[in-house]
């Protein structure tokens, strides 16, 4: 059945999808009635029927998982919302109640889902509590003390030891590779990487003068540039059959000769041609684990003007 409404929540689909071309003529569709929840009126607000204030995570009761660490975070508002503004939680049981669902998880509080998760089986939750959290604000998993879990047995193996097995990979290389097609290739001879700006998390803070500068940079190397009779500070187009956009030059070491480099992700709306690097990526899956492409994308570059 064809997608008739849109919620949209901590997401920016608009700024951050894959094949942003086809995103973008998807929110346009007049069949299509759209509700953002935002803080701040990004690529995806544009494109609204109703847009709806949120809280921050200064504003509302929040678990956060270990992440990169060992410790079970719990958040308690530090400010009062502002205004009308609600969280994501508190719009979404409103909104079940108006549409007459009576299921009783509609009506659980945050702590009652908090106390849910807290409840299950998984070892590393085993007896930690809400209470135990609000007295500490953050409690260590419950993991061996140290935590080794590759010290004894290994991986599994005879040896212990983790194999790769390289050569008994069935391996394809992309599609929009040094390796894959090379018809393709000799069309759109530059492998583009967009990987995470130092300054951002996604879209999110590049409403900032200075995160957009740094999300509208294009780093190529000397010979690419020269090649190309492209200087820094220059204004570039990048383009493949998908799409286009304008960025701006930098022509330094930090890649390598036959790639390009765009740090992720410009608000379209604060670029000359209101599109950023994600109109130049595919929307194909990859062949283990079905993610998006973003990492195998063949572009060209031209200085404006040329």
């Amino acid at each position: 059945m064809p997608v008739k409404a849109l919620v949209v929540y901590n997401s920016n689909p608009a700024a951050i999808a894959p094949n942003q071309n086809a995103v973008l003529a998807g929110l346009r569709r007049e069949d299509l009635f759209t509700v953002v929840l935002e803080q701040f009126h990004n690529d995806t607000a544009d494109y609204a029927d109703i847009l709806l204030p949120v809280t921050t995570f200064l504003e509302h009761t929040d678990l956060y998982f270990a992440y990169g660490h060992y410790y079970l975070q719990l958040a308690r508002p530090a400010l009062p919302a502002p205004g009308e503004a609600k969280s994501n939680v508190e719009i979404f049981r409103l909104l079940a109640a108006r549409m007459g669902f009576d299921d009783p998880c509609f009506a659980d509080s945050e702590d009652d889902m908090i106390r849910t998760l807290l409840d299950s089986p998984h070892p590393f939750v085993h007896g930690i509590t809400l209470e135990e959290l609000d007295r500490h604000g953050s409690v260590r998993l419950r993991l061996p003390e140290p935590f080794q879990p590759f010290a004894s047995g290994g991986f599994g193996t005879a040896d212990g030891k983790c194999h790769f097995r390289a050569a008994e990979l069935d391996y394809t290389p992309p599609v929009e590779s040094r390796h894959g097609d090379t018809a393709l290739r000799r069309k759109y001879p530059l492998e583009m990487i967009s990987p995470k700006n130092d300054d951002s998390m996604n879209s999110t803070f590049g409403h900032r003068d200075a995160v957009d500068l740094q999300t509208a940079t294009l780093h190529l190397s000397a010979a690419d540039a020269a090649r190309r009779a492209i200087r820094t500070s220059d204004q570039v187009r990048a383009y493949n059959d998908r799409g286009s956009c304008v960025l701006v030059a930098q022509v330094d070491d930090s890649v390598q000769a036959g790639v390009v480099c765009a740090p992720a992700v410009r608000w379209g709306k604060r670029s000359p041609d209101k599109r950023n690097v994600n109109a130049l990526v595919s929307d194909r899956l990859t062949d283990a684990g079905g993610g998006p492409t973003f990492y195998s994308c063949l572009v060209q570059v031209e200085r404006i003007g040329d």
